[in-house]
């Protein structure tokens, strides 16, 4: 009696000890992961032309963008709302608006200079043998008139079905307007906005945490559906939008942070890492917008300031798909049709890009940027057509891009204004994000 086990954990002790100590993957590591087994799976679907493989890479990336863009309507409409009344707890709100909007705009003009500069100099449209049959017309063609007639709606249902993210920003703004001049009596409203958009939040950090299965399946598909043949010809194209936004990202963000905010560049891409990876993958800066804000909070950016900056800048702030993509895609269409630009046409593109970011709207893609652009310019339309094919490729650096300046600038803001914690800049480690981030809105 005395010799047996008075106990069973003996034979589950050996369990415990295995299972029990392995290491938790990072969540950086598992969207680098993604990528990579995306990418090899990619190359053996097209190489094998395994059909079902590369099929059911395309049904995964799909499902993971169908899931992002189910939460992002209404995401943008509560986040833009709420970020707009928490600006009345935020002493000097007006001059923090006001300042937020011109680094915004200064940010925009570096890049698209940037971006002249590469197009300029490397002639990414040259000698690629292109024509319009290369690529196929776009469903939607931007102009002026249509992105200033399109900012308002003509009903409430139709920018949610539809996904205008730029007449949602409009509605949201007006209401968020609203609520502030009604006061006291819109709280009930306020309230029920705060708690729709943490239920929002909570939806969609489910969806993130999906981000590793979804690089697999989108960064696969590229490759599975576009292989390296094509890509060798906007083999230019493609290194200049690389090569511009990490010049920007890389470059021009860390000297701003190192001379205007007088902050650790370093410290920066150890604190918004996360943010950065999950737009590169998800390719969607509004997708990506909670996760921004958690970063852009732990950098020590005060809260209530920070739910305003961020989202109105992840439907505003796009310094990859406005600044840099429109102005080197503006000269390669021009090389492809033989049509000569001048310092007037260069001039036009940054003005395009500086005042019509907003057309972008965070969404995937700059298709429709890119057609303001064009046709501000007067360059054939179908040179949108040829750009479609490589778009997904070029869409990961420059959405990343993006993500990455909406967290600076409400950094430099802080810091000039001296609400900046420069504590919580000097701690904050985006390592430690694989826990939920909290709701983006301030409490009222």
């Amino acid at each position: 009696m005395s010799s047996t086990p008075t106990s069973s954990s003996t034979p589950t002790s050996p369990k415990t000890s295995i299972f029990g100590r392995l290491p938790k993957v990072p969540f950086w590591a598992q969207i680098l992961l993604g990528l990579v087994l995306g990418a090899l799976l990619g190359w053996a679907a097209k190489s094998g032309d395994i059909h079902w493989l590369e099929v059911t890479l395309d049904k995964i990336g799909t499902l993971f963008v169908q899931l992002l863009m189910v939460v992002i309507a209404p995401l943008v409409f509560f986040a833009i709302m709420v970020s707009i009344t928490n600006l009345r707890n935020v002493s000097n709100a007006a001059r923090l608006a006001t300042r937020t909007l011109l680094w915004f705009m200064i940010t925009s003009l570096i890049a698209v200079v940037i971006g002249l500069a590469i197009g300029l100099l490397t002639n990414p449209g040259a000698g690629t043998g292109l024509t319009a049959a290369d690529g196929k017309e776009p469903k939607k063609h931007g102009s002026w008139l249509d992105f200033l007639t399109g900012i308002i709606p003509t009903d409430v249902i139709t920018p949610f079905t539809e996904l205008n993210v730029l007449q949602i920003v409009f509605m949201a703004a007006a209401a968020g307007i609203a609520i502030l001049q009604v006061g006291d009596k819109a709280k009930p409203v306020l309230d029920l906005s705060q708690s729709a958009l943490e239920l929002l939040q909570k939806v969609l950090w489910w969806v993130i945490r999906l981000a590793p299965l979804g690089s697999l399946g989108l960064v696969g598909t590229a490759i599975a559906t576009y292989g390296w043949n094509l890509v060798s010809k906007y083999a230019t194209f493609t290194a200049d939008i690389y090569v511009g936004c990490a010049i920007v990202m890389f470059g021009v963000y860390p000297l701003l942070l190192a001379t205007v905010a007088k902050v650790s560049p370093l410290q920066f891409f150890k604190g918004a890492w996360p943010a950065i990876q999950l737009a590169f993958v998800s390719r969607s800066s509004v997708g990506t917008m909670p996760l921004t804000q958690k970063v852009t909070e732990r950098l020590g950016v005060p809260k209530e300031y920070a739910s305003f900056a961020v989202p109105f800048g992840s439907t505003t702030k796009m310094d990859g798909c406005a600044s840099i993509y429109p102005a080197i895609a503006a000269i390669f269409v021009a090389q492809v049709f033989d049509v000569d630009l001048g310092i007037r046409d260069y001039i036009l593109i940054a003005f395009v890009s500086v005042i019509g970011s907003a057309a972008t709207a965070g969404l995937t893609g700059a298709t429709v940027m890119l057609t303001l652009t064009l046709s501000t310019l007067g360059l054939p339309m179908a040179g949108v057509g040829l750009l479609l094919a490589i778009d997904p490729i070029v869409d990961m650096m420059r959405t990343a891009t993006n993500v990455a300046g909406q967290s600076v600038v409400p950094i430099i803001v802080a810091s000039r204004e001296k609400i900046l914690d420069r504590e919580a800049y000097a701690t904050a480690d985006g390592s430690k994000l694989n826990a939920e981030p909290q709701a983006v809105a301030a409490a009222a």
